[in-house]
């Protein structure tokens, strides 16, 4: 389960933004997640909980934004979201999409501090 590694790395991003702020406590925690990043939101939310306890993010949220995967279809020249992760090809024409605009995500994008 390397979602328990990236939820250290997320507490530890943050723990010393909160340090450089002079903040006592982080209360929310916003992170961009890809479906291509390989992260399972659950797993992570699970790990992140665990990994804060005894830090300045005890007790603090984890805001996940879950992004779906948009390609670029050559074919149309347009930007399109697809169905299933498993199948990259442009839903509006069927032309095989290799070129990934957004899916692979995994972000810190913003805390709230006090």
């Amino acid at each position: 389960m390397h979602e328990l590694s990236i939820a250290n790395s997320i507490v530890e991003i943050a723990t010393a933004a909160a340090k450089r702020q002079q903040a006592a406590h982080v209360n929310t925690v916003y992170l961009r997640l890809g479906p291509l990043s390989g992260v399972v939101s659950d797993a992570l939310r699970f790990s992140y909980e665990i990994v804060c306890e005894g830090t300045p993010l005890a007790g603090s949220n984890l805001v996940i934004e879950e992004l779906p995967v948009v390609v670029h279809c050559a074919a149309c020249e347009a930007q399109r979201t697809v169905d299933s992760i498993q199948y990259l090809r442009c839903p509006m024409c069927g032309a095989p999409t290799p070129e990934v605009v957004q899916g692979r995500e995994l972000e810190v994008t913003a805390l709230e501090i006090v």
